[in-house]
């Protein structure tokens, strides 16, 4: 055995404390291989629909609530219009990108990701900036947060990650030991842990708050030419987060402030902009980063940024109910011209997000208004609880002689090459660790000390020293100067920290 195997597996061996192991199963039974990759057609290759682990785990963590969300419970709505400012023909098919000036209405939904739909709006938490694009060629959801990364890269991990940070099922508490008993063995947080405990973690205001669709995806042109892309909201307004002792006293005054702030101001006029922010990459681009840049918890650092357009929000929903509440987006609405990457991430959420909302609203969300498309629905999608149609046709099948509906070979799914193995294994070039440095090497004095402030205060309610010295050496790697304040702040070892750095 080499040594970073025998050091793996000594440091896997004291994260399992004495618990006897017992072999996981699904719901039939079965042991599980591994829970913790998905399946792929080669490394970069996309999720396999037979890894019946992950379809599974994804199908019961939709199923956990009714009828509110498992996550992004807490949201508000608002409606408003996206102005391209170029023309991005060239390399998108994509309605909105279509030319210059177009005009496209749009929705976008904030929200907190776990916290409850009652719950108050200056609690720590990603935000969810969802927006629906309502455009020539059908409704596409551009469902991202306020942060450009996330905790983990494989969607076979997100019914855990949320788990551990949704109360407890015995106390129906939240509990900063059960969350950072999960993330001592998920090294790939190290990132999103120090962008969410940073200021942006708590933001002052909806409007002052970027966007980011976090995942990669592909741009493709007439020419059924690719491009990997990923896309940024930035605030006219802004970025601002409240500081430590902001949070305790605006709770204390309005726990509505994200929803009140951005209504009012929207009532007396004050329209807030996003200019939409796209990179791209060409295809042979992807092996030259020290990173993979299909790794949903990595930014694509040092790559440009092309400004393609500006969304205004100008109209606060008539009803909340009928519109903010029962809006359904998810990543699998997409349009010509957009295709997802092969991030293991979003190849889950594709499949994850619509069934949670054909769950919730039924097999025909797609008529309430709200989720209903501004151009012609053409398919035999029919019956199901909720449907309002008015399907008279015999014919509820194709192809058929008797009705002229067809497919169109323009928009088919582009094709992409696939080398390797079906396999089941974490990516090459994880760097967990870099770019959470990089972060907090960037951030101001003052910030930095906020961030210290932020993370001690939960992670020094840990009381197993196991959990709590592994969490503090994953930010130590990350940049030293951050591991030795947080490991002061916390009453930490720092010879422990550094040892189990090393190892």
């Amino acid at each position: 055995m080499d040594i970073t195997k025998k050091s793996c597996l000594v440091l896997s061996m004291s994260l399992a404390f004495s618990v006897q192991a017992e072999t996981l199963t699904r719901d039939n039974g079965a042991p599980v291989g591994d829970n913790q990759n998905s399946i792929t057609a080669g490394s970069n290759g996309s999720v396999l629909l037979q890894d019946v682990q992950l379809i599974q785990k994804l199908q019961r963590f939709a199923r956990e609530r009714i009828p509110e969300r498992v996550v992004h419970a807490r949201g508000t709505g608002v409606h408003g219009e996206f102005v391209a400012s170029t023309d991005l023909s060239g390399l998108t098919q994509a309605a909105p990108f279509a030319e210059k000036g177009k005009v496209t209405p749009v929705f976008v939904r904030f929200s907190t990701v776990i916290h409850s739909k009652g719950s108050p709006e200056t609690l720590r938490d990603p935000r969810g900036f969802a927006t629906r694009f309502y455009s020539d060629q059908g409704n596409w959801d551009l469902v991202g947060n306020n942060l450009p990364v996330f905790f983990i890269r494989d969607a076979i991990k997100f019914p855990d990650m949320v788990h551990s940070l949704k109360p407890s099922p015995v106390t129906n508490l939240q509990d900063p030991n059960r969350f950072f008993d999960f993330f001592s063995h998920e090294g790939t947080a190290t990132n999103m842990l120090t962008w969410v405990y940073t200021n942006l973690g708590t933001p002052s205001s909806y409007r002052k708050m970027d966007g980011f669709g976090v995942h990669a995806y592909k741009f493709i042109n007439d020419e059924n030419q690719v491009k990997y892309v990923k896309f940024h909201w930035k605030s006219q307004q802004g970025v601002e987060g409240l500081r430590p002792n902001e949070v305790t006293k605006i709770q204390g005054q309005n726990f509505n402030h994200l929803t009140d702030d951005l209504y009012s101001e929207i009532n007396k006029g004050n329209y807030p902009k996003w200019d939409l922010k796209v990179k791209v990459l060409s295809p042979s681009d992807l092996n030259k980063f020290d990173y993979n840049p299909l790794d949903a918890t990595k930014m694509w650092q040092d790559v440009p940024e092309t400004t393609v357009g500006t969304m205004t929000l100008n109209r606060v929903p008539g009803n909340f109910f009928q519109e903010t509440e029962q809006a359904a987006f998810a990543p699998s609405n997409l349009i010509p011209g957009i295709e997802p990457s092969e991030d293991k991430l979003l190849q889950g959420r594709i499949f994850s997000y619509a069934d949670t909302q054909l769950y919730r609203l039924g097999a025909n969300l797609s008529h309430l208004p709200i989720n209903q498309a501004k151009v012609t629905v053409a398919n035999h999608n029919q019956e199901g609880a909720g449907n309002y149609g008015h399907t008279s046709s015999d014919v509820n099948y194709q192809p058929s002689t008797k009705l002229a509906l067809t497919d169109d070979s323009r928009y088919r799914a582009v094709n992409t090459k696939l080398s390797g193995t079906v396999q089941q294994a974490v990516i090459k070039k994880q760097d967990n660790f870099t770019q959470a440095g990089v972060l907090y090497r960037s951030l101001s004095k003052q910030d930095k000390s906020d961030l210290i402030t932020n993370l001690s205060g939960d992670l020094g309610k840990v009381e197993d020293s196991n959990v709590k010295h592994q969490m503090l050496s994953y930010f130590y790697q990350a940049d030293k100067e951050f591991g030795q304040r947080l490991t002061k702040a916390v009453n930490g070892d720092l010879k422990e920290v550094k040892r189990r750095a090393k190892s």
